[in-house]
C-alpha cells in the first residue's frame, strides 16, 4: 500500500500560499542573483506580513528572512522590517549568551577528562551558516558517551543547571538504558542544556553509532573556541533522523540540510552504506527530496538515480510538503503519528523492531505515575502498555 493514504492534511486549512512562497524564497544563507530575482518577484505583490511574521516564527526561519529581506528593504513594510528588526537583535543576544554557557559546559567537561561533542544550535550556525545568529538557536545539544553520563550530570549541576527529570537512583542504569538524553534547565530556560548518548528514544529503532560518530568528529571554533562537532556526513544522517522524528515540520531543519549540502563536498558512498545499515534509507531520501522541492537544493548527483527510484519516498515527500506548508500538527495524533514513523522505515524488521519497543520500553512517565522498589521494575513495562492504551482509547 502506498504511504500516501496514511497521511491526513487539513483541507479546510486558510491558503497562505504566496506568504509560504516568500518564506521558502527567503530561507536560504546565500540565495544567489537568481534567489533575489525570485524574492524580488514576491516581494512585489501583495503580501500578508502578519502571516509571514508568523510563519517565519514558527518555522525557526526569522533570522533568515531578515538578512534577506534587507537586500531588498525598500520592498518591505517599515513595520515588518521593524518586527525582524528586533527579533533579529534578539537572537543575537540570545547565541551569544548561549555561546557563552556551551565554552562554560565544555570547560567543564574537559576538566572531567571526558569528551563531549556539541552540535545543532550556535555550533551549526557558525559552522555551516557562516555566523552564530544566523540561524535562531535556543539550546544546546552535547553527545556524551552513556558511561560519562553521570559524572557530567553531577558537574553541570554545579554550574547552576538543574534536571527536568529526577530520576530515582535505583532508575538510573534503566534510564540510561531505555533512554537518550539528559535536560536541564537554568534560570527561566527551559530544557537550555540536552546531553545526548542516543540520537533519539530507543523505541524508534534507529540504533546510532555513537562511539562511531565520536572517532569521527571533526575540530571546528565556535565562539573563538575550539571543539568537536559531528563529521558533515553523520551530522547529515543525525539532522536528517531527527527532522523526520518531527515529520519534517519546521523549516529550519531544512534549511540546516540545504547549508551542509551546499558546503560540504560528501562520501555519498559513505552515507548511503551507513543509511542502509540504520534502515533509514528512505528517512534521508524523503529529506533529500523535501530540501529540493521547499527550497530548490539539488539532489546530489550521487543519490539521484535511487532518490528517484524509490516511488514510496517520493509520495511521503509529496504529501508532507502540503502539510508542512499548512502547519499539519501531529502531536496531538499519536495512534497515526506512530503508524508514519513505521511506514517511514524500509525494512519490516526495524518496523517490528519500532512496535515491540514503543509498547514495552518504560521511561520517566511510568515512573512518574508509581514509584516500584527495584526488585519490581520489570513490572513498569505493564504500566508503559497501560498508559499507550489509556493515551490511545482517548484518541
Amino acid at each position: 500500500m502506498s504511504p500516501v493514504s496514511t497521511i491526513s492534511v487539513d483541507q479546510s486549512a486558510v491558503s497562505v500560499d504566496r506568504e509560504w512562497d516568500l518564506l521558502l524564497a527567503a530561507s536560504s544563507a546565500d540565495p544567489g542573483e537568481s534567489g533575489l530575482v525570485r524574492l524580488r518577484t514576491l516581494l512585489e505583490n501583495r503580501v500578508d506580513w502578519e502571516v509571514v511574521l508568523r510563519l517565519a516564527n514558527d518555522h525557526g526561519t526569522s533570522s533568515l528572512l531578515y538578512q534577506n529581506c534587507l537586500k531588498l528593504n525598500n520592498l518591505v513594510p517599515s513595520a515588518a522590517m521593524a518586527t525582524l528588526r528586533e527579533r533579529f537583535q534578539s537572537n543575537v543576544q540570545k547565541s551569544l549568551f548561549v555561546g557563552r554557557e556551551l565554552i562554560r559546559i565544555l570547560d567543564c567537561i574537559d576538566a572531567l577528562g571526558v569528551e563531549a561533542i556539541p552540535y545543532k544550535g550556535v555550533v551549526l550556525s557558525e559552522v555551516y551558516y557562516g555566523d552564530l545568529a544566523m540561524r535562531q538557536s535556543g539550546d544546546m545539544d552535547i553527545f556524551v558517551r552513556k558511561s560519562d553520563v553521570g559524572r557530567i550530570r553531577k558537574a553541570v549541576r554545579d554550574l547552576g543547571y538543574t534536571p527536568r527529570v529526577l530520576v530515582p537512583d535505583a532508575a538510573w542504569l534503566d534510564y540510561i538504558a531505555s533512554g537518550y538524553e539528559c535536560t536541564f534547565d537554568r534560570f527561566a530556560a527551559k530544557n537550555l542544556l540536552e546531553l545526548q548518548w542516543g540520537l533519539q528514544p530507543r523505541f524508534y529503532a534507529v540504533d546510532f553509532d555513537i562511539d562511531g560518530l565520536f572517532r569521527r568528529a571533526v575540530n571546528v571554533t565556535v565562539a573563538g573556541r575550539r571543539m568537536k562537532t559531528p563529521s558533515p556526513e553523520d551530522l547529515l544522517l543525525v539532522l536528517s533522523v531527527h527532522a523526520a522524528k518531527h515529520v519534517w515540520q519546521r523549516l529550519i531543519w531544512l534549511c540546516d540540510i540545504a547549508q551542509i549540502l551546499k558546503r560540504e563536498k560528501l562520501n555519498w558512498d559513505w552515507v548511503q552504506a551507513r543509511a542502509r545499515e540504520f534502515g533509514i534509507e528512505r528517512i534521508l531520501r524523503v529529506t533529500l527530496v523535501l530540501t529540493n522541492r521547499l527550497l530548490g537544493e539539488p539532489i546530489p548527483a550521487a543519490t539521484e538515480s535511487t532518490v528517484k527510484a524509490d516511488e514510496d519516498a517520493q509520495a511521503f515527500a509529496n504529501e508532507i510538503a502540503v502539510a508542512v506548508s499548512r502547519g499539519v500538527s501531529y502531536e496531538e495524533q499519536p495512534l497515526f503519528y506512530f503508524r508514519l514513523m513505521m511506514r517511514l522505515r524500509e525494512r519490516r524488521m526495524d518496523r517490528m523492531r519500532f512496535l515491540t519497543r514503543l509498547t514495552f520500553t518504560p521511561g520517566p512517565g511510568e515512573w512518574e505515575v508509581i514509584r516500584l522498589p527495584k526488585i519490581l521494575f520489570p513490572l513498569y513495562r505493564v504500566v508503559r502498555l497501560a498508559r499507550l492504551a489509556a493515551r490511545f482509547a482517548r484518541r
